[in-house]
């Protein structure tokens, strides 16, 4: 499978060479970025590693899950926490789980709220390189990471980003927006896309394929979302959005299933080979992010884009597999 996605990369660029003056060092330089694209969530770790490590302040850090999953990547080496709560619930969960915390700046601030404005202010003023949530509500901390006055905004849309490792798909997948946007129109779903985008050029896959989800794959004006699909497409291509290849509408299948892209006779750069998946809302993104983790034999690793930088903010459902992955993640792209 992996030979098959392999020369599958290279027919691309023999493609591009037929459109390009001819150059032994476009070929060198292209097979080098296959080289380095991250094939596996375990290779977040590694490029994790390879950088120096990152600082994460974690807003009310009194979390089992939390401070489990922030155990395991200090252990391996990726991150120096901050951890930001009550400090006699940091203390004895980290007790109990063997983490010596020690070592590491705890502020003590029960009030969630207040402790997830101490994170934002520790990321505002450069003490801290990005930024997980604890044992806090969305509302709240979404509320401390937007404050007007040392907030993360950056005037981008929030999205949430995952990035699925499955047995059923020869390459890592993202999904994307299933956890922030309920219902996004045409320019929230370009800055969803160049969200999305960045965290796979963070993984070293320069120029990512992205599939825009739809129940059919023809443009139908009484469906919105092939109206969108289409709009967005024909913007990449004539390069209004770059970094990425974008086709769309495309149903699930088409988007993952060379056969049955070839099946429905679908001509396309990204039918069978998509890297990223753009989901029409909120409800089939989550639908689908749901459905690869508890059906489909999935590990994920997920974060929010849009802000000044990754945000962690894992579900409650999530594996502490899951949580350490996203803190992998995001710690490699911050």
């Amino acid at each position: 499978m992996i030979i098959t996605h392999f020369f599958g990369l290279l027919i691309v660029i023999l493609q591009e060479i037929c459109n390009t003056k001819f150059s032994v060092t476009f070929i060198i330089t292209n097979i080098r970025k296959i080289k380095k694209m991250i094939k596996s969530l375990e290779s977040l770790v590694d490029l994790a590693k390879g950088k120096d490590k990152r600082k994460i302040a974690v807003a009310a850090a009194g979390d089992y899950h939390v401070l489990k999953a922030i155990h395991n990547a200090t252990e391996h080496g990726i991150v120096e926490p901050i951890l930001i709560g009550c400090e006699d619930d940091i203390k004895r969960i980290s007790s109990e789980i063997k983490f010596n915390v020690k070592p590491h700046k705890v502020i003590n601030i029960s009030d969630p709220y207040e402790a997830s404005l101490e994170a934002t202010k520790l990321i505002s003023d450069g003490k801290a390189d990005f930024l997980m949530k604890g044992l806090v509500s969305s509302r709240l901390f979404l509320k401390a990471v937007l404050n007007k006055e040392f907030g993360l905004r950056t005037g981008s849309l929030l999205s949430h980003v995952a990035i699925f490792e499955t047995p059923y798909y020869h390459k890592l997948l993202g999904v994307t927006d299933a956890a922030m946007n309920v219902d996004p129109d045409l320019e929230e779903k370009i800055d969803i896309i160049k969200n999305a985008v960045k965290v796979f050029h963070g993984l070293k896959n320069r120029n990512p394929k992205v599939a825009i989800l739809g129940s059919v794959e023809t443009i139908n004006p009484k469906m919105e979302a092939t109206m969108h699909a289409a709009t967005i497409s024909m913007m990449n291509y004539r390069k209004q959005i770059k970094g990425c290849i974008i086709d769309g509408p495309l149903a699930l299948d088409g988007a993952i299933s060379e056969k049955s892209a070839k099946l429905k006779h679908i001509t396309s750069n990204v039918a069978g080979e998509a890297d990223l998946i753009l989901a029409p809302d909120i409800n089939g993104a989550n639908i689908l992010y749901k459905s690869l983790n508890f059906l489909g034999g999935a590990t994920s690793a997920a974060v929010i884009m849009g802000a000044k930088v990754p945000i962690v903010l894992t579900s409650r459902g999530d594996s502490e597999k899951s949580k350490f992955l996203s803190i992998a993640l995001a710690a490699a792209i911050s």
